[in-house]
């Protein structure tokens, strides 16, 4: 018999995007509007299964303190009419354009994907403006989740494909006005058409020393500790040709995130900076069904806000600068550690930040029973142990640094937890649940060889995160 864990208090997010109801999927829309971070999300309003979605919206003026809006789309025209998928936006002459996929189910069962324009003035109206263009020939009905940016004297939408050979890809389109798009081929001069059946939430990023090709390929088989998830996120590095392609380099796909719970991520420009969300979410069917937030009518998070950058030919992320806000002088500590020791929270937002004066030969950090984050330091490993909730078998993923652990930032949730390791070369997401009691105290202990740790931990303020 199943071991069901009850809902509990200590389950819920004090500083995440969550759905107040419902059920929440990918981040979508990213932009920052009229003085306002526009936030928008995949969302079921009537019911916790993938089916009748909206775009969910929230808006902050510092990604710390978010207020709830109506959902900004929903199915109501023939060309949306069973669900408002995945999409971007843009701003261009004082109008916030989003791009979306239409669903559409026919009475005989087949489906069809629109790629949809709607606009808006003040960011809280929207008028739909329908479809944009054709569906491609020698594609399947799996076209989706538009990404549109402005280079030079072009708009750029890329979107997720799958051939009629079930091979996943990402196609090109280009626009001078945002509502007249040119078809322009694969995206990818040398991309593998082994990688997946399907490419989902494509994204382009550029930098200065490489640019970036983010996607989510379904069907990859595990490669060791590799892929282990049930789809990936990840990405390529590579130069654009002149004709607007992407040549990607001899680097390998790399995996964004080595945790349990990460898909769909999107990023915007802001500042200079590039900020990027993802879905802490994605999951079997059962494993969805059987979440404990099921029983309080709501499931899955947004990532906090990453800010993006390249060394080496990799993708580092590091937490947004503005979360640091959050820390409380309240229950905050400093200390350097020499020997094993427990803390003792005695409440569930918090941040832990680790210097590490020498590599230790062994760590462990054991966030409540059944999650443990622990270094294998001869191969360079950190492993990230939980107890399953559907069927309490203890699970594993891996992740690999290329020198040793020298720093650790978590960020502690209720129910989910974020791990930056050296400074954001290796990223961890996933999410945990107890079992034992109302309380939302929690317990770290640390224990290894050759400890010499500066630890650092904050009580984070959340106090009218989402209104």
């Amino acid at each position: 018999m199943m071991d069901v864990i009850p809902t509990q208090a200590s389950h819920s997010l004090e500083y995440h995007i969550t759905p107040e109801v419902g059920l929440m999927n990918d981040p979508n829309g990213l932009v920052y509007f009229h003085g306002e971070y526009h936030v928008f999300f995949q969302w079921n309003p009537t019911g916790l299964t993938h089916t009748n979605k909206h775009w969910g919206h929230v808006v902050s003026q510092d990604m710390l303190h978010w207020q709830r809006l109506p959902a900004a789309l929903s199915p109501s025209k023939p060309y949306d009419k069973d669900g408002i998928y995945s999409g971007s936006a843009v701003v261009h002459d004082d109008i916030l354009y989003l791009f979306y996929t239409g669903n559409v189910v026919k009475e005989d069962g087949c489906k069809e994907s629109y790629q949809c324009l709607a606009t808006s003035t003040d960011g809280r109206t929207f008028i739909k403006h329908g479809c944009l263009f054709p569906h491609p020939e020698g594609y399947t009905r799996h076209v989706r989740d538009p990404k549109v940016w402005q280079a030079d004297d072009f708009f750029w939408m890329l979107v997720g494909a799958q051939t009629v050979s079930e091979i996943g890809t990402v196609l090109l389109y280009r626009s001078k006005n945002l509502f007249n798009w040119e078809f322009m081929g694969p995206f990818g001069e040398n991309l593998p058409v082994t990688l997946g059946y399907m490419w989902e939430c494509p994204d382009y990023l550029s930098f200065e020393e490489t640019d970036v090709l983010l996607f989510c390929p379904q069907g990859l088989m595990q490669e060791s500790h590799h892929f282990a998830n049930i789809h990936q996120s990840g990405y390529f590095t590579g130069r654009l040709t002149t004709t607007g392609h992407f040549k990607k380099s001899a680097e390998a796909f790399q995996e964004l995130d080595a945790g349990f719970e990460f898909y769909a991520p999107q990023t915007f420009q802001h500042q200079g900076r590039t900020i990027m969300y993802g879905w802490m979410g994605f999951m079997s069917p059962e494993q969805e069904s059987a979440l404990p937030t099921v029983y309080d009518n709501w499931v899955h998070t947004l990532t906090i806000p990453r800010v993006l950058k390249i060394e080496n030919q990799q993708v580092i992320q590091q937490p947004v600068p503005e979360m640091m806000q959050l820390r409380s002088a309240y229950g905050s500590v400093d200390e350097r550690l020499t020997e094993d020791k427990e803390f003792h929270f005695d409440q569930s937002a918090f941040e832990l930040d680790l210097f590490f004066e020498k590599t230790p030969t062994e760590f462990c950090l054991a966030l409540v029973s059944g999650f443990v984050l622990r270094y294998d330091a001869q191969n360079y490993h950190l492993i990230l142990e939980r107890k399953n909730w559907l069927n309490q078998q203890i699970e594993l993923r891996v992740g690999e640094l290329n020198e040793g652990l020298t720093h650790l930032q978590l960020f502690v949730d209720g129910s989910s937890v974020e791990i930056f390791a050296n400074h954001g070369h290796l990223v961890f997401s996933a999410r945990y649940f107890m079992k034992d009691g109302q309380s939302k105290q929690r317990t770290v202990r640390i224990e290894g060889e050759r400890l010499a740790i500066h630890w650092h931990s904050y009580l984070l303020d959340t106090e009218a995160f989402m209104m």
